[in-house]
């Protein structure tokens, strides 16, 4: 089913083989957030050849990683099988040990509405979250805006801008609490690099809308540890 073989018989090896090549991980990365047209993965990996992205989708699909299915109103979509969403906790997993070595981002390094999505959940801390109270985050980074609504230990973000696609459900109803325009640096108040006091002091974000002493709240629902990487 891979594009080639280790021949090695392993389950590292197979997982390696079913989405170890090319943008397979971004792939299920962004059906991790929900089910996609071709159009819309496309969108979401703007360096993606066409070639590649539909070699890596019928991979998946006979990995019994993917299946494309009728959508109503949508047309076919892709979603990940059950056996798929399997690798969620994988993927957050791998998000958080790579965010130590991310650094800052190069010339070109686009932020999208699926990423920034799973960066959430990537960050999300629902030890911390249960114990505060509940929140509504409006988030603006570049030309992506994400809606992050927590209750109790639980999370929910919704795509506004860009339009997030058909498939994606309704949008929240209401006025967020607080309104946060962040560039990339908001991974230095996520690492607790910088307090969110700091990030203020320094237009690493601001908040347009709402009090600013949510910030305390949201850096602390929203946080990853990097003090391994630093220690290496």
């Amino acid at each position: 089913m891979a594009a080639r073989s280790y021949g090695q018989y392993c389950g590292v090896t197979t997982a390696v083989e079913l989405v170890g090549e090319r943008w397979a991980m971004l792939i299920v990365r962004d059906l991790l957030v929900g089910p996609r047209r071709y159009t819309d993965l496309q969108r979401g990996l703007p360096r993606i050849p066409t070639n590649i992205l539909s070699a890596r989708l019928k991979e998946l699909q006979e990995g019994g990683v993917v299946r494309r299915v009728p959508l109503m109103h949508c047309g076919l979509v892709y979603e990940l099988t059950p056996y798929g969403r399997e690798l969620e906790p994988i993927v957050l997993a791998l998000g958080r040990w790579g965010f130590a070595q991310m650094g800052e981002p190069q010339p070109g390094d686009v932020v999208t509405a699926d990423s920034l999505t799973m960066a959430l959940r990537t960050a999300f801390r629902a030890d911390a979250a249960v114990t505060l109270p509940d929140a509504d985050y409006e988030l603006h980074v570049g030309d992506v805006a994400l809606r992050a609504q927590v209750s109790g230990g639980s999370l929910r973000v919704a795509q506004l801008a860009p339009p997030a696609p058909p498939v994606g459900g309704r949008l929240p109803e209401g006025e967020p609490d607080v309104v946060i325009v962040a560039g990339p640096g908001i991974r230095r108040v996520i690492s607790g690099e910088l307090t969110p006091a700091d990030a203020l002091d320094e237009d690493v974000l601001a908040v347009v809308r709402g009090e600013a002493s949510l910030l305390e709240r949201f850096a602390d629902t929203f946080h990853i540890e990097t003090g391994g990487a630093e220690a290496a």
